[in-house]
């Protein structure tokens, strides 16, 4: 595998530059945001800049509430550019002005070639059983001999014979024969640019000297590669970018991610599925890219150890259980404050952040998710009477409603309200009836929270506080509602 080390001589002296250019046709997709993070953490890591350019040629398909939900998604993760983002669409004159210096220094011909042309000569290829490529008549034709009152395309002169050789950062070296490389269109009939062009001009006037996306663009380097290696013989100073083509993401059956693996889009991981940005970040970079046997990364030791050398050249799996996990760490680690602002929204009715923010020590413990931590939180803001689940109603037989009434007794007496001066009046109660604190906890915890599963009993009365637990115990207890 090429080796991923950065000094000037290979960027020419300029320091390093990537882009993240998506096409905004809908969600910042998972596939994306982990494009992005590479390209974001390469330049972190050589001291260079991260671009993020809008690719908005597709009039028909591009929107603004696409645009919005990638912006939204990048910020979320913190993966936005380092400068304004570039829109494509706008530079279009720009992008026509390099294939018209390319049409007037022979690199590139005016195509007269119809639909139909084409289709006849698809059809006979597909009936001769080889490969259809474009040989038009028009590439050497004399100008003299152009019509001038019919539509044209633009084509790039694609060299027929040779091969060209791409020092593939992920994928080493890839070679293609020039022969399978056709006269591909620069400029449509109605003089608008490909994306093909776009995509060449774009990066070489930001500067971009590493393109980083994934392998389904392996087969545009080569043809991209003819537009740069034409127009630096043109004018001078339109070097090489370095590529590093990253596989695409599969799911857990090995196939390629697509909706029936669940989520594609970064807003459904932090909106639908409670994910933390953090999270996913960490995530991402693993899938695909590792440290040894490293799984918990932030994001300065990331910057600091990214190497794209050290990306797979295999497909990488998703796995959810493994983001699930890596999530449970981060809400262990998250500050309780900020957990229970976005905890809160996600609760039904009113919920006291404050209460939230207290509990959160206890109810993070065992959640992988904001989801989780809002359903284990559910039991403090719940209204009496106070609905039971039907586990936690098989634990409140009559003897258990007797041992409640005691229990009741016992602690409503107490002047202290805290977790020591609980557990020592139950633990004491426990050993006085000759019972197990489960035996205790059991029943009082399906009479606190309506479960049968909850935080440590002693954090439960302590967060729902004296009135509201004698409140819960006494309605179980006898039976009667208390208001």
């Amino acid at each position: 595998m090429a080796s991923a080390s950065v000094t000037p001589a290979a960027t020419g002296g300029r320091g390093v530059v990537t882009r993240f250019a998506p096409s905004p046709t809908g969600f910042l997709h998972i596939g994306g945001a982990r494009t992005a993070l590479f390209n974001w953490l390469f330049a972190r890591h050589h001291g260079g800049k991260y671009l993020l350019r809008i690719e908005d040629t597709d009039r028909a398909r591009s929107t603004e509430p696409a645009i919005a939900a990638i912006f939204d998604g990048l910020e979320w993760l913190g993966l936005m550019g380092d400068e304004p983002a570039t829109f494509q669409f706008a530079r279009s004159d720009r992008h026509a002005e390099v294939a018209h210096r390319l049409l007037a220094s022979g690199h590139a011909y005016r195509c007269y070639l119809t639909q139909e042309d084409l289709a006849a000569r698809r059809e006979a290829a597909q009936a001769e059983r080889r490969p259809f490529r474009i040989h038009s008549e028009w590439r050497d034709a004399d100008p003299a001999t152009l019509p001038q009152d019919r539509p044209f395309v633009v084509r790039i002169k694609a060299p027929r014979d040779g091969e060209t050789t791409i020092d593939d950062q992920v994928q080493g070296a890839i070679t293609v024969s020039n022969a399978e490389l056709d006269d591909f269109i620069l400029l449509r009939s109605d003089g608008t640019p490909t994306y093909m062009l776009a995509v060449v001009v774009d990066d070489h006037d930001m500067g971009v000297t590493h393109v980083i996306r994934g392998d389904d663009h392996i087969n545009n380097a080569f043809r991209q590669l003819l537009i740069i290696r034409a127009m630096d013989a043109v004018e001078g100073g339109w070097p090489d970018p370095v590529y590093g083509h990253v596989p695409l993401i599969h799911g857990a059956d090995g196939a390629k991610l697509s909706k029936r693996h669940g989520a594609l889009g970064v807003d459904a991981y932090r909106d639908e599925m409670g994910i933390l940005p953090e999270a996913l970040f960490n995530y991402l970079l693993r899938l695909g890219w590792g440290h040894g046997d490293d799984e918990i990364i932030g994001r300065e030791q990331a910057v600091e150890w990214f190497d794209i050398a050290h990306v797979g050249k295999g497909a990488a799996r998703f796995d959810m259980a493994k983001l699930l996990n890596l999530n449970g760490h981060y809400l262990r680690e998250a500050d309780d404050a900020r957990l229970a602002g976005l905890v809160a929204p996600r609760m039904a009715g009113e919920a006291d952040p404050d209460l939230l923010a207290r509990a959160m020590p206890v109810l993070k413990v065992r959640a992988r998710d904001l989801n989780e931590l809002a359903a284990g939180a559910a039991f403090l803001f719940a209204k009496r009477p106070l609905a039971i689940d039907p586990k936690a109603e098989a634990l409140l037989g009559d003897e258990a409603r007797a041992l409640l009434g005691r229990i009741l007794d016992r602690i409503a007496g107490s002047d202290e309200w805290t977790l020591e001066a609980l557990e020592g009046l139950l633990k004491g109660m426990a050993e006085e009836l000759g019972l197990g604190l489960g035996k205790l906890a059991q029943p009082l915890r399906a009479a606190l929270t309506g479960q049968t599963t909850s935080p440590g009993i002693f954090d439960v009365l302590v967060l729902l506080g004296r009135d509201e637990s004698l409140a819960r115990i006494a309605a179980q207890a006898t039976g009667k509602v208390q208001v």
